[in-house]
């Protein structure tokens, strides 16, 4: 069953009508309503096109959290062959935010892994909705070492509101385990390609992003805090998170401009989440480009790569939005 955004509640008014007279044509022969769902097949698909058109940043995060769009297992699934699981950070337990393990990916050997959110409430909850604990950082690192051991490529797939800020999580060491996935990131001597399939989120996301190629899916927002957050830190109020999701420059066209991403991939009209099969396939060509980009690279110029890549981030600004700091933020006339 389709799910719908708020702002797209015109459009599941005009599906719904041509559902329930397809519904009636179903129950009798003689009800003849093809012709009338057409008309409303056509309104539904100029609507969509108009909501879709130029979709606001806060929107942009709407879609990019759709409990409909393809997760990290549908990925997997779709554009892998001969996935291998493997669990556990050897030190304390298993997280199943993150998943990962040996695969092949257009008949090459690589390793794989991503942020898994769940699709129903039971494996949301078992997911945490795919905010990962300091285990499933130090899994990541420990795929990453075996891959670079054997010379495979990482693709990572990045879907997460943040890391788990949990008390557990802290006493385990949750910002050292993101800064080591991070540093593990940055120093492997084999390609690594990301791509930030619905929420990046914070360091969460870093700690499998730092890649020599990132890219974005069309609708998928990257940042260092959510919209709710920052506007509850600098307007003390989270009901402000349309302006802070247009301060945050998090859209992925924003991104491709400021160079913190290399490439934006094509969504299906209205998201991922209405046409699934086309979005993994966008995504499992964009993989296979970047990879042939690096490919004939060898280790010390694929961490050269990545290092390059991060240093010169922060050297492209764009205007900056009116509505980013409140009047009585502390320093705003400092410039």
């Amino acid at each position: 069953m389709q799910s719908y955004l708020d702002f797209e509640k015109p459009l599941a008014e005009i599906e719904g009508k041509a559902e329930e007279l397809r519904a009636l044509a179903r129950g009798s022969e003689e009800i003849e309503v093809e012709r009338e769902a057409e008309a409303l097949d056509q309104k539904a698909k100029a609507l969509l096109v108009s909501l879709y058109k130029d979709l606001s940043p806060w929107r942009k995060c709407q879609v990019a959290r759709h409990p409909n769009r393809p997760h990290c297992k549908d990925y997997i699934s779709a554009l892998f062959t001969e996935f291998t699981p493997l669990a556990g950070d050897r030190g304390f337990s298993d997280d199943a935010a993150v998943m990962g393990g040996l695969a092949r990916f257009n008949d090459r050997p690589v390793v794989v892994l991503g942020h898994e959110k769940g699709h129903d409430t039971a494996s949301r909850l078992d997911r945490n909705f795919g905010m990962a604990r300091p285990e499933g950082y130090r899994k990541a690192v420990r795929l990453m070492d075996m891959a670079d051991r054997f010379g495979l490529p990482v693709i990572t797939l990045v879907d997460t509101p943040g890391a788990y800020p949990g008390k557990g999580a802290e006493e385990r060491g949750q910002s050292e385990a993101i800064a080591r996935a991070t540093e593990k990131c940055l120093g492997i001597g084999v390609p690594l390609v990301s791509v930030v399939i619905g929420e990046g989120g914070s360091g969460g996301a870093v700690g499998l992003a730092a890649g020599n190629r990132v890219a974005m899916l069309e609708h998928s927002v990257y940042s260092v805090i959510s919209p709710e957050g920052c506007a509850s830190i600098l307007w003390k109020d989270a009901g402000k998170m349309r302006e802070a999701a247009e301060a945050l420059r998090l859209t992925a066209q924003d991104l491709l401009q400021l160079g913190v991403v290399d490439r934006v991939i094509a969504e299906p009209l209205g998201g991922a989440q209405r046409a699934p099969d086309v979005a993994m396939e966008n995504v499992g060509q964009a993989i296979e480009t970047m990879l042939g980009e690096l490919a004939g690279l060898d280790r010390k110029a694929l961490v050269a790569d990545r290092r390059k890549k991060f240093l010169e981030m922060g050297r492209i600004a764009l205007p900056e939005p009116s509505s980013f700091i409140p009047s009585h933020f502390p320093g705003r006339d400092r410039g």
